[in-house]
């Protein structure tokens, strides 16, 4: 599955592999809240991979940690790999236990 969005999805067997590359603003929320509900609500678990995010801003991260949040609920495991510039970003706005953070 791929959107407009830099994002693709890649569905596995027990997980979905979620990559965003490049920039995201609160320009492309509405999208990307979108992928990411249908992604929270697959039945998989979550694998965020932020490693080529370039940009990021508190909207972003939100979406991020609400479809987390939603797939914990469901008994779902999640993960993230994240850039150094989308790190910084959840640092600083206070994201420090974004979903089992490993900085790639």
């Amino acid at each position: 599955m791929e959107a407009q969005l830099p994002v693709t999805v890649e569905l596995q067997e027990t997980q979905a592999l979620i990559s965003l590359k490049g920039s995201f603003t609160i320009n492309s929320a509405t999208e990307l809240k979108s992928l990411l509900l249908e992604c929270a609500t697959s039945g998989k678990d979550l694998v965020f991979d932020l490693v080529e995010a370039v940009e990021i801003d508190v909207s972003t991260l939100q979406l991020l940690f609400a479809a987390a949040r939603e797939a914990e609920r469901a008994g779902l495991s999640i993960s993230s790999r994240l850039s150094d510039a989308a790190a910084i970003t959840a640092r600083d706005a206070g994201f420090a236990n974004f979903p089992r953070i490993t900085q790639g």
